[in-house]
């Protein structure tokens, strides 16, 4: 962490390098104790006069994404508690599939699954295959929900917090084949024990001179967005994870078929 840190903040100091990285465990350790009572985290209400655990920034644009009868993407990162935004979709009837990955462990990956299928809605496990589930979810009319900010060793390249690193490119081939709106969600951590998720309007995404998306070029734009996020709260990513990551051989960098989160 402290490595990632210094690296996108050149201009910190040692103690303010060390603050990040502390809040950033704290908020990790936070976001697995908050883990059981996950259904119980996200008690947003557009009827009540008082305020709940959790606001919603852009619920309009929650329900037009619900109500437009289009297929839809929304990418996420590890911020705050990352797992609220699937719940809010399936709360609010938004048809979502959330991409996830399963742990290694498989007792672990056991219960994880529990409190997942009980608050999440649709969930794809990421493994050898699924992009077929993914893309099936999108030809029904419905939404993918995945995250975005980890590496993914057969990726495209972006820049991210000034450094190259590898994107898995599957949002993007789905936004070039089914050219349908793509939204970014996030979650912040307020004081007092709360939350507020942010859905951002559509994308204007890069397109090809022949008018189609740039694959590429929506990674970057999803990926700058993701930027913007953890440079605003930083101590609320998850800096532990090995982000930046030179490719093997050029022939790594390309965009592949498969994927993983």
């Amino acid at each position: 962490a402290l490595a990632n840190i210094r690296a996108a903040y050149p201009d910190k100091s040692d103690a303010e390098v060390k603050a990040i990285a502390l809040a950033a465990w704290d908020n990790l350790g936070r976001t697995g104790g908050e883990y059981p009572h996950l259904g119980r985290l996200f008690d947003f209400d557009p009827e009540s006069t008082s305020p709940g655990r959790t606001e919603v920034d852009g619920i309009d644009h929650f329900l037009s994404l619900r109500d437009d009868g289009k297929p839809g993407i929304v990418f996420s990162a590890h911020l705050a508690n990352w797992a609220l935004p699937a719940i809010c979709a399936a709360r609010f009837g938004l048809d979502t599939t959330a991409v996830f990955r399963a742990p290694n462990d498989p007792a672990i990956g056991r219960v994880l699954h529990e409190i997942r299928s009980e608050t999440m809605g649709n969930l794809e496990a990421a493994r050898q295959g699924a992009a077929f589930a993914m893309q099936g979810a999108l030809e029904k009319g419905g939404h993918l929900g995945m995250l975005i900010d980890q590496h993914f060793t057969r990726g495209v390249i972006v820049t991210f917090m000034g450094r190259p690193a590898l994107v898995n490119p599957i949002l993007g081939k789905f936004a070039r084949r089914f050219d349908c709106p793509v939204h970014g969600v996030r979650v912040i951590r307020l004081p007092n024990h709360r939350f507020r998720l942010e859905l951002t309007p559509p994308l204007d995404l890069p397109r090809d001179p022949d008018g189609q998306i740039n694959v590429q070029g929506a990674m970057q734009a999803m990926t700058a967005v993701v930027e913007e996020w953890v440079r605003e709260y930083p101590e609320q990513w998850l800096w532990m994870h090995r982000r930046w990551r030179a490719p093997a051989k050029a022939s790594d960098a390309k965009v592949d078929s498969t994927f993983g989160v």
